[in-house]
């Protein structure tokens, strides 16, 4: 499978996932325990790292590098895994404290399947509460670690699982403006990060979006005019509230 997806993909880097695995059917398999037993590995845990570690040397054979949820932390770090930290920031930072990169995606702020705003205003979601302001004003390094550190983390990523979301245009409402606040943040210093500059400048991109027939959702601070003045420049002017 992963010879397809390398054939089909040119990307240096390949996700293997590697998360929430149910690992009472091992502790029931014998073909698992006698895996165990040979290898000298400890519990089910070292055996998903055995089998990682054995995904990881496919990969680098093909000069392809691994990506794995932080659950690839369990059981020892195949040598040159990269962690995405989804359950909070704790992977990436012990990732990084290993002297391996890490990717930041938690999903306090970077799930984009949880909800914009009230509940009972929104569609209906998988749960949890990631607004547009929380969003921009994520730091994908986290506060823990040092200057020397920083230089691993590679960046963050945006997610958005689909049990609750039936149509282009639902995934469109989930993912913007908030993509565009992820991107902002993300590529931008953090000393020269600013909400309420975003937020005076977001009507243009939306208007952008609108060019493009995108679905988003119209965050509760901006409020476009029902009808546009035009400026000097001949360019469309809106009211932000």
């Amino acid at each position: 499978m992963l010879s397809e997806v390398i054939e089909l993909f040119p990307s240096r880097y390949i996700h293997i996932g590697g998360d929430e695995v149910e690992k009472e059917g091992w502790r029931q398999s014998a073909e698992a325990q006698a895996i165990i037993q040979r290898e000298g590995l400890k519990d089910e845990d070292e055996l998903q790292s055995y089998f990682v570690r054995r995904i990881e040397q496919f990969l680098l054979s093909k000069n392809r590098q691994m990506i794995g949820w932080d659950e690839i932390l369990q059981g020892g770090l195949a040598p040159k895994a990269i962690v995405m930290s989804w359950r909070g920031e704790g992977g990436g930072i012990e990732a990084v404290r290993m002297k391996h990169s890490a990717i930041m995606s938690p999903t306090d702020t970077c799930y984009f399947d949880y909800s914009q705003g009230e509940r009972n205003r929104e569609p209906v979601s998988i749960g949890g509460y990631v607004p547009l302001a929380r969003v921009y004003g994520y730091e994908p390094v986290p506060k823990a670690l040092s200057a020397d550190d920083a230089k691993y983390i590679l960046g963050a990523q945006a997610n958005l699982w689909t049990e609750y979301i039936a149509t282009p245009e639902h995934v469109e409402y989930m993912v913007f403006p908030r993509l565009l606040a992820l991107a902002e943040s993300v590529w931008s210093p953090a000393a020269v990060k600013d909400y309420a500059d975003f937020m005076r400048r977001l009507p243009y991109q939306l208007g952008r979006l609108d060019k493009q027939a995108v679905r988003y959702r119209i965050p509760e601070r901006v409020r476009v005019s029902a009808t546009l003045s035009v400026d000097d420049r001949g360019s469309s002017v809106v009211d932000v509230s």
